[in-house]
């Protein structure tokens, strides 16, 4: 399982929000970039962007800093917020970012979807951000009434990188995530799973890293150092090492 940390910009400062709300904003940051390099020295291995303006106005808005980040670090960025055509998603590609997060336009239509995941094979990460487990767009301030399970099996022949899945009432809140919901994708979808949403503690890293997930996004936690990023980065491979000898230990008998 690979630990993502979350870079979140709002009119180009790195903020956190609670539940998705603009309201509640924390201001952890000036400089994106300047972020991005501290968890890059950490161990990060690949970094999560989110241009929250781009959610709200449904086009790429903080492109310079996105630009910087690529430019000033040498891991591998996904951007999501606003990326609602095929040109903006090819222009941030040919930007040097690994991949991108859609969500809204890509829940509400599914053929749009299908037709960028062809267009760009592997490098469309499917959003899934679910409130008692519905889907919810537009920034999640619009909830549908479709299920974020159904909408999983209907995608999951489809050339898609990963499914980053929110529980949108854990994100931000310091709560714990929501194990039985990340354990229940993982059984049904063939698409690499990512957890986000709620992560809080090493214990948190712990029990995700016993579920067969691509990867985790923590956020809040890091800003306040609830959780140490090298630290947990060495526990999930140490989680990996122990599953490792364990399957490769003879049976007896």
């Amino acid at each position: 399982m690979q630990i993502l940390p979350a870079i979140d910009i709002r009119g180009g400062q790195c903020v956190r929000l609670r539940q998705g709300d603009y309201d509640q904003e924390t201001v952890f940051g000036s400089d994106p970039a300047a972020m991005a390099r501290r968890w890059m020295q950490q161990g990060a291995e690949f970094l999560h962007l989110v241009d929250l303006d781009g959610a709200r106005q449904g086009k790429p808005v903080n492109v310079d800093c996105v630009v910087r980040i690529v430019e000033e670090t040498n891991i591998p960025c996904q951007l999501g917020g606003g990326l609602r055509t095929e040109e903006d998603i090819a222009r941030v590609l040919q930007l040097g970012v690994a991949r991108v997060v859609v969500g809204s336009r890509a829940i509400r239509e599914p053929d749009w979807l299908e037709r960028i995941c062809q267009r760009f094979p592997k490098r469309i990460v499917l959003g899934v951000d679910a409130r008692d487990g519905r889907l919810s767009v537009e920034g999640w301030r619009e909830q549908t009434e479709e299920s974020a399970s159904e909408f999983v099996e209907r995608v999951d022949g489809w050339p898609l990188a990963a499914i980053v899945y929110t529980d949108i009432s854990r994100d931000g809140m310091l709560e714990g995530p929501n194990f039985a919901a990340y354990e229940a994708l993982c059984q049904t979808s063939k698409i690499p799973v990512i957890a986000s949403g709620g992560i809080t503690t090493l214990d948190d890293i712990r029990k995700l890293s016993r579920l067969p997930l691509a990867g985790c996004i923590i956020g809040r936690a890091l800003y306040e150092g609830r959780i140490a990023l090298a630290e947990a980065i060495r526990l999930v491979r140490s989680s990996t090492n122990e599953g490792a000898t364990t399957r490769a230990e003879p049976q007896v008998g």
